[in-house]
């Protein structure tokens, strides 16, 4: 897959519930509350659709299409094209996201990791079908 698409974090872009919502009211994505607990570092893939996500609470990192950490924090907006590379980071204490999707299909289908740069790991009890 080539793609000029790329993720972009704007750091400390929301402040509050409302502005976040209000920005999900410009974009017109359909939004649902995912919450990440523990998990380790995916591999660099990429997605079929457009993904705008919003750092409720906590803190972690995702990986860029080069596989460079990216800090985020509550407060960041992650832009995700379709196409874009880029990766979760390993989860050590939950984060809370608001994830948009530009169509309105079920979260793990948007979510559905595509040509994975590296072995999915395995997820053991936590009932997440990738």
């Amino acid at each position: 897959m080539s793609s000029s698409a790329k993720m972009t974090i704007d750091h400390g872009y929301f402040s509050s519930h409302r502005e976040v919502m209000e920005d999900i009211a410009r974009t017109g994505f359909w939004p649902t509350t995912y919450v990440s607990g523990q998990s380790p570092e995916l591999p660099v893939h990429h997605h079929s659709y457009d993904i705008i996500g919003y750092v409720l609470e906590g803190s972690s990192y995702l990986l860029d299409e080069n596989e460079q950490r990216v800090e985020i924090s509550a407060g960041d907006r992650l832009n995700i094209p379709k196409g874009a590379w880029h990766a979760e980071g390993a989860v050590s204490e939950q984060v809370t996201y608001i994830v948009t999707v530009s169509e309105p299909i079920g979260l793990m289908q948007a979510l559905m990791p595509l040509e994975p740069r590296g072995p999915m790991p395995d997820f053991g009890d936590l009932n997440i079908n990738v």
